[in-house]
């Protein structure tokens, strides 16, 4: 799918979410990204193979302050 030179990474790489966006609808909350792999907002992610990728946005706070 991607015409880039260098090419994108394919959908099937550990990088593929750093591939170029081709379509977004911000208001439903995806990207299509040009190796075919669909983003959603929430960190979720469809793969062009139909496989699903659950949302892995942290679910716990990361903080470095201190406590007294």
């Amino acid at each position: 799918m991607c015409q880039h030179m260098p090419p994108c990474p394919t959908a099937e790489l550990p990088d593929h979410e750093a591939a170029t966006a081709v379509a977004q609808d911000h208001v439903m909350g995806w990207t299509l990204l040009c190796n075919g792999v669909l983003n959603f907002d929430d960190t979720g992610e469809l793969l062009p193979d139909g496989t699903i990728i659950a949302p892995h946005r942290p679910t716990t706070a990361t903080g470095t302050g201190t406590t007294s």
